[in-house]
């Protein structure tokens, strides 16, 4: 199963889930990442954080959806739709779900409070996918409307409150 995290740039959020998903995967199941407007450059802080996780970044670039090697099955949007991003609407016959976090590469501030932004981006998303994996998944390929359920709970779930100082854009 192919998963694609998507979100504008693809250069924090999403590169920050498919680093940390394909890190934690079980065989089987894979995950992409891209942006409906690239960046064309990975954040300096996303690798940085990958990077303390001992969380390969080997091969990862800011792409567009239209250079995607493969239909994914599953697309988790990871943009901050409630702090006014436009979350980009991928077309295709594939499960949906949003797992909206803010972006931490618009943080500003001291080196420390822009780190921290991504410590809590990088916790929310892993929380996510952790519970993802949690989930009864042999049955659930089977459900996708279960699935999708599913998915939509753990975004639902897993959003723990930020500490104000952090997310100030």
């Amino acid at each position: 199963m192919n998963v694609l995290f998507l979100c504008t740039g693809n250069s924090c959020r999403s590169i920050l889930a498919e680093a940390t998903f394909n890190h934690l995967a079980p065989a089987g199941w894979h995950a992409l990442s891209a942006g409906s407007h690239p960046a064309g450059a990975l954040h300096p802080g996303a690798l940085a954080l990958l990077a303390n996780e001992q969380i390969s970044t080997l091969g990862y670039y800011s792409k567009s959806w239209d250079a995607l090697p493969s239909v994914p099955d599953i697309v988790i949007t990871v943009c901050a739709s409630a702090a006014g991003e436009t979350c980009p609407a991928y077309l295709g016959p594939v499960l949906r779900s949003h797992w909206g976090v803010d972006d931490p590469g618009h943080v500003t501030g001291t080196d420390a409070e822009k780190d921290a932004a991504f410590r809590v981006t990088y916790g929310i998303l892993r929380a996510r996918i952790e519970a993802f994996f949690a989930l009864p998944l042999e049955q659930l390929q089977h459900d996708p409307v279960r699935l999708k359920a599913e998915l939509d709970n753990i975004s639902s779930v897993f959003a723990p409150a930020a500490p104000k100082e952090a997310l100030v854009c």
